[in-house]
C-alpha cells in the first residue's frame, strides 16, 4: 500500500512538472509571438517618426525657411537676379542686329561723330554690355577705334528696340587729302562676327604722327548723352 502511494504520489508530481512545463512553453511561445510583433511595432512607430516622420518634416521645414524665410541662399537671390537684369537673355548676336550709322557731327564742334545703332530683329530679348569693336578702313588699311574710357551698365536689348553709341574723330581741316575713309566695320560686344557699312562721316581724317589712334568709340547707349560730342 505505502509503494502504490508512493507511486501515486511519483506519478502526481511528473505530471505536475510536465503541466508547469507545458505552461511555460505556451508563456514563452505567446511572449515571443507578441514582442517581436510589439517590437516590430515600436521599432516602425520609432523610425517613421523619427527618420520618416520627423527627420524628413524637419528637412521640409529648414528647406523652406532657408529659401523661402531667409531669401538669401542663393536660389532667392540668382533667380531675382535672373529675372531682372537678363541673365535668362542670351548675348546679342550679329546676325539678330540691323547695323546702320549716321553723322551725328554738330556744326562748330571741333570733332566729327557717327552713332552707331543697333536695332534688335532677332524675335527675342538680348543682353548688351560695354563696347563694340569699330574699325575704320582707310587707304592705309584698317584703323582701330580705341575706347573712351567711359564705364558702361549691361543692358537687356528688347526684341524691336535700338541703342546707341557715338564714334568719335578729328575733322580733316588741314586742305590736304589726309587718310581717305573707305567704309566702317562694327563687331557687336562679345562677338566675333563683324558686320560692314558704308562710313557716313567725313571723307577723310587728318594724318596723324602715329602716336596713337584719333579715333574714339563710346560705350553701348552713349549716342544721344553727349559721350562722342
Amino acid at each position: 500500500m505505502l509503494a502504490r502511494n508512493l507511486t501515486f504520489a511519483a506519478l502526481a508530481v511528473a505530471a505536475g512538472l510536465s503541466l508547469t512545463a507545458c505552461n511555460g512553453d505556451n508563456g514563452a511561445a505567446r511572449s515571443g509571438g507578441s514582442s517581436p510583433s510589439s517590437e516590430s511595432s515600436a521599432a516602425s512607430s520609432t523610425g517613421g517618426s523619427g527618420s520618416g516622420g520627423s527627420e524628413q518634416g524637419g528637412g521640409k521645414d529648414t528647406a523652406g525657411k532657408s529659401s523661402g524665410g531667409q531669401g538669401t541662399g542663393g536660389q532667392g537671390t540668382d533667380s531675382k537676379t535672373g529675372s531682372g537684369t537678363g541673365a535668362k537673355a542670351g548675348k546679342c548676336r550679329t546676325d539678330d542686329m540691323d547695323i546702320t550709322a549716321s553723322d551725328s557731327t554738330i556744326s562748330g564742334d571741333t570733332e566729327g561723330s557717327v552713332a552707331v545703332t543697333f536695332k534688335n530683329g532677332g524675335g527675342r530679348d538680348c543682353a548688351l554690355s560695354g563696347y563694340a569693336g569699330i574699325d575704320l578702313k582707310t587707304n592705309y588699311g584698317n584703323l582701330s577705334a580705341k575706347r573712351s574710357g567711359q564705364g558702361s551698365s549691361p543692358m537687356v536689348l528688347k526684341n524691336g528696340e535700338s541703342v546707341s553709341f557715338g564714334i568719335s574723330y578729328p575733322l580733316n581741316n588741314t586742305g590736304g587729302s589726309g587718310v581717305k575713309v573707305t567704309g566702317l566695320v562694327v563687331t557687336p560686344p562679345d562677338e566675333t562676327k563683324s558686320f560692314s557699312l558704308a562710313w557716313p562721316g567725313g571723307a577723310s581724317l587728318p594724318v596723324t604722327d602715329g602716336s596713337g589712334s584719333p579715333v574714339k568709340v563710346f560705350p553701348m547707349g552713349s549716342a544721344g548723352q553727349g559721350g562722342a560730342s
